[in-house]
């Protein structure tokens, strides 16, 4: 089994749309370990009605829309990071983060620190609006300074060349396209504009490196 983790800068960029057409256009399974807030359609449901792909049972499942260690305390449980390892799965296995790097499992344990442990290439998804380039070069430092093989960036929004370019300067970091806010987000509309905007063959041979390491 292969594996790629999906991060983003901050929550509400839309990095679980980007995972819908990354697990889509690699026919890949997708996974969230740990959701929280369930008045809504969660993560699993939107990435596999978008995907037509499947979608691993989530390590937890929480009640309150909030970070995840605040979620499972509200329900008297503890998050216990040694229980979420990467399941396996036929082909590539897609597993998407909650929020930014830092967001707490519990109060001793970061997202971050689960993503060190899982040893996967990271695609770091940001937002293309002001002040992405703070927390995007913030977020690189993080990830590289905590050991994570970092694929390369991935914008969501409108276009913002020379904001994109800054960002892929600094950071020194490969620029793996732009995904748009679409008007329409259905199945077709999804692929369409993924394999448009998105280099799939540079995260393949990330993917391609992981394996042979």
């Amino acid at each position: 089994m292969s594996a790629l983790i999906v991060t983003g800068t901050d929550t509400g960029i839309g990095k679980t749309i980007f995972s819908a057409g990354l697990v889509q256009a690699l026919g890949a399974t997708y996974w969230k370990p740990v959701q929280s807030g369930l008045e809504e359609e969660t993560d699993s449901q939107t990435v596999a009605r978008l995907s037509g792909r499947p979608a691993l049972p989530e390590g937890y499942l929480l009640q309150l829309p909030a970070s995840p260690h605040l979620s499972a305390e509200a329900e008297g449980v503890e998050i216990d990071p040694d229980t979420l390892d990467l399941p396996e799965a036929d082909g590539v296995l897609v597993a998407e983060g909650a929020g930014g790097l830092m967001v707490p499992l519990n109060r001793k344990v970061l997202y971050l620190d689960l993503f060190a442990r899982w040893r996967a290439p990271v695609i770091l998804c940001a937002r293309t609006q002001l002040g992405t380039i703070n927390h995007t070069l913030l977020s690189l430092k993080a990830l590289r300074d905590a050991g994570c093989l970092v694929v390369g960036v991935a914008f969501i929004g409108e276009a913002e060349p020379e904001v994109e370019d800054t960002i892929c300067q600094f950071g020194k970091v490969a620029h793996l396209g732009r995904l748009p806010v679409l008007r329409e987000l259905t199945s077709d509309a999804l692929a369409v504009a993924f394999q448009a905007s998105i280099n799939v063959n540079l995260i393949k041979e990330a993917l391609a490196q992981g394996e042979s390491a």
